[in-house]
């Protein structure tokens, strides 16, 4: 493997080491699989195997986590996928590996998977290994279109027409749906959208007038950070015509445009208020109150908890912040700049929402506006933080993209980003001097592992600099450690040195209410204490209760960016058409 390997040469080492693995799996012997892997090696399985997400690394552990599997999932036949991007050299999180998409089957469906290999002991051998269902069989996704022919509105005169069913539909008149999906943005849209085409009757309720207005009531100067060649919804890719980052008003709509172009059965202005799980029946009984006052009570098999990781804002009692004369606001309520011209501001807080509404009332003609820091927070320039979506500027076909994305186990995974968070660094070195001269406290994450991390692991604590930094470099916007902050009262933040700061605005970006809480508030301490840890990684470094069971049957959780959203979305989709088929329980 010296050298440029020829893409001739890269697809005969991936064959040969997918008929081993063929060979392998077919005698079912451990050892046979052990030699098939690296000293380092890693293997991520998403529902092929084990009908869950599972990182597992050493090459003896990945054979005793996949021979019990194999007997109940027969895999078979796996070979070099056609039509998809063919095996060719790569350097993944500083090494260089052969790179192959392929398929296989199982008892359950078609399935793909992502290999990597290295030379080691005379022999390619597996670096990292992704298993991954894409289909149930005999239930695969209608989507290609082929479902169009067997409706029969067409030339249904004298019956009912197209809208004649939609209504019917969501009126949920005569029946109750399989899934309560809460929460109308990316996560709840989009998962929605897959049950959906999946045949599984799915209801979506929305507390808000509008799908989407999660987005549109917050601060009027948001746009999204990440580039909009990464954020396609399921099914539907924005025009290519929109913009590099997209407005979230802009999204808003599209939400509303997608739900009705899916045929998603939505209720707006309609609120999940209580919920208890029936253990007998195998289903929940849900309480949704309208917002006219009305009730509907149901009993879905299933709860998909879709209301973000940024939806109920947090407000900290901070000591005397009641004292404040001025006004008070969360950084997702507050508005625009606009409203605040001529004011003093204090924004509490230094995270991505922090910064914007910082900037936002600095250009608005605020008279002073101040971020207060209350601990370390990472700072990338907005171009440098989209190196972890550098996959999606190759040459392949989308969806590859999508399959190599999730093809990283943890391990692989951090250290990709250790080495990005290092070359971001030296990148943004002038600027971030300028912001230590300042005062500004900066930290690059968990040992070096940068934002994408952090946003996993806490869902915050970074910033991608759309202009603030350098305000607060040139010293147009200040910045004060909440440290030194005595107590707030009736003027402004009282300093531990006596002084205070005067304020007639203060915007606390603190952050919002995680689902793990939302859902033990609505459904009790009960089922709280039985969902376990949503969000953060767990041992494995896969993700505390999202997309995979919980502690709580038919309880799930779906959230994330809107690219964790399209690809998570099929993922949680599956695992619940599989225990409406009763595959797996």
């Amino acid at each position: 493997m010296d050298g440029i390997l020829t893409d001739a040469s890269a697809r005969a080492t991936a064959t040969t080491w997918l008929g081993d693995f063929e060979a392998a799996l077919a005698s079912g012997e451990a050892t046979r699989l052990v030699a098939l892997f690296a000293e380092e090696c890693h293997w991520r399985d998403i529902l092929a195997f084990t009908w869950n997400l599972r990182t597992i690394s050493g090459a003896s552990a990945i054979a005793e986590g996949m021979v019990p599997t194999l007997q109940r999932m027969a895999p078979r036949g796996p070979g070099l996928a056609g039509g998809r991007t063919p095996p060719r050299r790569v350097g993944r999180a500083g090494m260089e590996a052969i790179e192959a998409i392929f398929s296989f089957e199982t008892s359950v469906g078609p399935c793909d998977g992502v290999v990597r290999l290295v030379h080691e002991g005379g022999r390619p051998r597996a670096w990292t290994l992704m298993t991954s269902l894409r289909e149930i069989r005999g239930h695969e996704d209608p989507a290609n279109g082929q479902r169009w022919q067997d409706v029969d509105w067409k030339r249904n005169f004298g019956g009912e027409n197209w809208l004649d069913r939609r209504n019917k539909a969501r009126a949920y008149a005569d029946r109750d749906p399989a899934v309560l999906v809460v929460g109308a943005a990316q996560a709840g849209l989009s998962v929605a959208a897959r049950l959906t085409q999946l045949g599984v009757d799915t209801l979506v309720v929305e507390r808000e007038a509008r799908a989407g207005d999660s987005w549109r009531r917050r601060y009027h100067a948001l746009t999204l950070h990440n580039e909009t060649r990464v954020n396609h919804l399921p099914y539907m890719p924005f025009p290519r015509s929109w913009p590099v980052f997209i407005p979230k008003d802009m999204l808003a709509n599209w939400f509303e445009i997608y739900a009705e172009a899916m045929e998603l059965n939505v209720w707006t202005g309609t609120e999940l208020v209580s919920g208890t799980w029936d253990e007998a029946a195998g289903c929940w009984e849900v309480l949704l109150r309208h917002q006219d006052g009305s009730e509907r009570r149901m009993r879905p098999r299933h709860i998909v908890f879709a209301n973000g990781v940024s939806t109920t804002p947090v407000m900290p009692e901070l000591p005397g912040l009641k004292e404040f004369r001025g006004a008070v606001r969360h950084s997702g309520r507050y508005g625009s700049g606009m409203d605040w011209k001529g004011k003093r501001a204090l924004v509490v807080g230094t995270g991505t929402s922090g910064h914007d509404v910082a900037q936002d009332l600095c250009v608005s003609g605020a008279s002073e506006v101040t971020l207060v820091q209350r601990s370390p927070t990472l700072v990338v320039s907005l171009k440098e933080a989209q190196a972890p979506y550098a996959l999606y500027d190759e040459e392949i076909p989308f969806e590859d993209k999508d399959l190599l994305a999730t093809s990283f186990p943890f391990p692989v995974y951090r250290r990709a980003h250790q080495l990005m968070t290092t070359r971001n660094h030296e990148a943004d070195r002038e600027l971030l001097e300028g912001l230590e001269r300042q005062g500004f406290r900066l930290t690059s994450g968990e040992d070096g592992t940068g934002w994408q991390i952090m946003y996993l692991s806490r869902g915050g604590g970074y910033y991608f600099d759309a202009g603030c930094s350098q305000m607060v470099v040139d010293g147009r916007v200040g910045l004060i450690q909440y440290a030194d902050i005595e107590r707030f009262g009736p003027d402004g933040p009282i300093m531990k040195d006596g002084s205070v700061r005067p304020a007639d605005l203060i915007v606390l970006a603190t952050g919002y209410e995680g689902q793990a809480e939302a859902a033990r508030r609505i459904l009790g301490d009960a089922v709280g204490d039985r969902i376990g840890p949503v969000w953060g990684f767990d041992e494995e470094g896969e993700l505390n209760g999202m997309w995979r069971p919980t502690g709580q049957p038919g309880l799930w959780f779906h959230a994330g960016g809107l690219a964790q959203c399209r690809i998570f979305s099929k993922v949680l989709a599956l695992q619940i058409k599989a225990r409406e088929l009763g595959i797996t329980t």
